[in-house]
């Protein structure tokens, strides 16, 4: 997938799907000259595919662009991804995945308040009924919902751009899956400046 092409560039960022539209309105607001590319949002539910993924995306874009960077989570991969990046020489943004990423270094802290959070994005809530009501079976089989759910006792929404819109779909959201909705509005959180500091390693500008 290749996001918003500008075919005089040599620099490119490679990032997941579910945050593909935060690095494009991020690299607009900086004005790098970079193509944004993006890997399938669904690789999070398989995360040892996600090095190879990765690795095999990042040697096709090394043949058309000087510079590639990684904006990209370990995102379950247990340090496999990191290792190979370090292997073909390629820079990521640091984070864990994009929950840490837009809690700006307070997931941790989250959950040690409430270990059984259940955690929203813009991608998920826009997503909610592909990834989690189709993905998960619910729209067939609704019974599922307290099996899936049965160990969590919040939503927390890290709202990346919240309208009136998603607020709305992220409160249904929430009740369809049985939960209390928190909304935490805190736009890019640590993304912005870590990517921001990765490009400047590059010397985009």
């Amino acid at each position: 997938m290749n996001a918003k092409a500008n075919t005089t560039t040599n620099t490119a960022i490679l990032t997941c799907g579910s945050i593909v539209r935060e690095v494009i309105a991020l690299r607009d607001r900086h004005g790098w000259p970079a193509d944004v590319w993006a890997l399938p949002a669904q690789l999070h539910g398989t995360p040892r595919k996600i090095p190879a993924a990765v690795e095999k995306r990042l040697a096709e874009l090394r043949e058309r662009y000087e510079h590639v960077v990684l904006a990209y989570g370990d995102c379950g991969t247990s340090g496999e991804l990191d290792e190979v990046l370090a292997r073909i020489g390629v820079q990521r943004v640091p984070g864990l995945h994009c929950y840490e990423m837009f809690s700006d270094g307070a997931f941790e802290d989250i959950l040690h308040e409430e270990l059984g959070t259940y955690f929203f994005t813009d991608f998920m809530v826009r997503q909610f009924d592909t990834v989690l009501v189709r993905g998960l079976g619910l729209d067939r089989y609704p019974e599922l919902r307290d099996v899936y759910f049965k160990g969590y006792k919040r939503v927390i929404y890290f709202a990346q751009d919240l309208t009136e819109e998603m607020r709305s779909k992220a409160e249904a959201a929430a009740a369809r899956i049985g939960l209390p909705l928190e909304i935490r509005e805190l736009g890019m959180g640590a993304l912005e400046p870590r990517l921001v500091a990765l490009m400047e390693q590059i010397g985009a500008s």
